[in-house]
């Protein structure tokens, strides 16, 4: 008995080891995660809301994403003639991270 379950131990560890290794399984777009520009400006301002304010945000309407070598840069607006700055936002089209979070005065 002690013999077999010597035999066995290793055997049952490595079936573990090459579960618990195994990647979970995760779909990834063509376009990546943020394949538009609707995508990234709601993005910006679900980080943006908590930081500025859910009203200061929306003085800045309407807002602009540009898409620039897999980065999209999403920005507020200013009415004509406002002095101040606007909200900005850096986010990564393949995997939605934040890369750069800032506001101009």
């Amino acid at each position: 008995m002690k013999r077999a379950l010597h035999c066995l131990l290793p055997l049952i560890c490595s079936i573990s080891v090459a579960f618990a290794a195994e990647p979970k399984h995760t779909y990834m777009p063509p376009a990546g995660y943020v394949p538009d520009a609707a995508t990234a400006i709601k993005i910006a301002v679900a980080v943006w809301e908590p930081i500025y304010g859910r009203d200061h945000i929306a003085q800045k309407k309407p807002f602009h994403a540009t898409l620039k070598n897999g980065i999209w840069t999403v920005e507020g607006s200013l009415p004509k003639g406002w002095l101040g700055g606007v909200p900005e936002a850096e986010i990564a089209q393949k995997d939605g991270r934040i890369l750069r979070i800032s506001h101009g005065k």
